[in-house]
């Protein structure tokens, strides 16, 4: 009997003690260097892909803006842009971001009202709420777009050796509408004193052209050159093809070799885009001038500037002086 009842008590103990037993947490140090430049494909680099995209804003006070289902449309209408164009990338996820500004004036009180509406609170682009010193705090809601290379490797690389001899790099960029920078020509064999002719630059150029995709330029010695935000007026925040122009040329004059890497893709990745309306055509190619066809002789390889390229100003190959390159 004196049994049974110890065996009670023992299990009562250890019901009790069991609902009072807490797991400790504990640290664990990680090889945080070690891993990101042996593990990552590109050695201390993220290889996930955003795009932030502030609302439209519908006055210069930068206090009124377009709804969040115009920013996401905007989001869909850049990534649809993309593919048309010939950017290998997809699409992974959407998100919106929540980024704070100051609110005054006229906007500042239907706009903190706003909370008490939940039913329209789901679609505004800003809200807002008055903290305790009396100050109108505004919520500007952004959309994160995160998008990846459309092929399975993500990023491939090429590293460029320079010569001595070395008279020019031997390849032109140019830029997108949507703010990528792609390899629009690349010097063929018979051009003597390039480094793109020994670095296999050219063939990886055919073959983005037989896949029918621009060969996107994501990283040049480690630093990335992809289009990272649009502003609340619209504009693609993106990078300078002249200030790249100049760098690349500076590690040619270095003989320092640069390591670039570019957007990979597969083939049947993504579905075949449908015909493009008559009324707004995909390709828009402009006429060059007399300029422009005396800076590009002897340096392109004929095949044109690319698959979906809307011509216009801001957008022609934006050459160098011989003496950069």
């Amino acid at each position: 009997m004196r049994s049974i009842q110890g065996s009670k008590k023992e299990k009562m103990a250890a019901v009790a003690a069991l609902r009072e037993a807490k797991i400790a947490t504990a640290y664990e140090p990680f090889p945080w260097e070690m891993k990101m430049r042996e593990l990552l494909p590109v050695p201390d680099k993220s290889r996930f892909l955003s795009l932030l995209l502030l609302p439209m804003a519908t006055d210069g006070t930068q206090t009124r803006y377009n709804s969040l289902d115009d920013t996401l449309a905007r989001a869909d209408a850049w990534l649809a842009s993309c593919r048309c164009s010939g950017v290998p990338v997809r699409l992974v996820r959407f998100q919106t971001e929540a980024l704070l500004t100051k609110i005054t004036g006229e906007t500042a009180v239907p706009t903190v009202n706003m909370l008490s509406d939940l039913a329209n609170l789901s679609n505004v682009s800003l809200y807002g709420f008055e903290d305790y010193h009396g100050v109108d705090i505004g919520m500007v809601r952004a959309v994160r777009l995160w998008y990846a290379p459309s092929g399975a490797a993500g990023e491939t690389s090429l590293e460029m050796a320079l010569r001595q001899g070395d008279t020019r790099l031997g390849f032109s960029i140019n830029r997108t509408k949507e703010g990528f920078i792609y390899v629009s020509s690349v010097a063929d064999e018979s051009t003597p004193g390039v480094a793109s002719t020994r670095s296999g630059l050219l063939e990886m150029h055919r073959a983005a052209r037989r896949a029918g995709k621009l060969l996107v330029l994501s990283r040049v010695g480690g630093e990335s050159v992809l289009p990272w935000l649009v502003s609340t007026a619209g504009d693609v925040r993106c990078y300078d093809t002249v200030s790249l122009n100049q760098k690349l040329s500076l590690y040619r004059h270095a003989l320092r070799p640069v390591t670039l890497h570019f957007l990979a893709w597969d083939d049947g990745v993504l579905p075949p885009l449908p015909p493009p309306p008559p009324r707004s055509p995909v390709i828009v190619l402009s006429t060059p001038s007399e300029s422009d066809i005396e800076e590009l002789d002897g340096d392109d390889d004929g095949d044109g500037p690319g698959p979906g390229i809307e011509g216009g100003k801001g957008f022609q190959n934006i050459r160098l002086p011989d003496s950069w390159r």
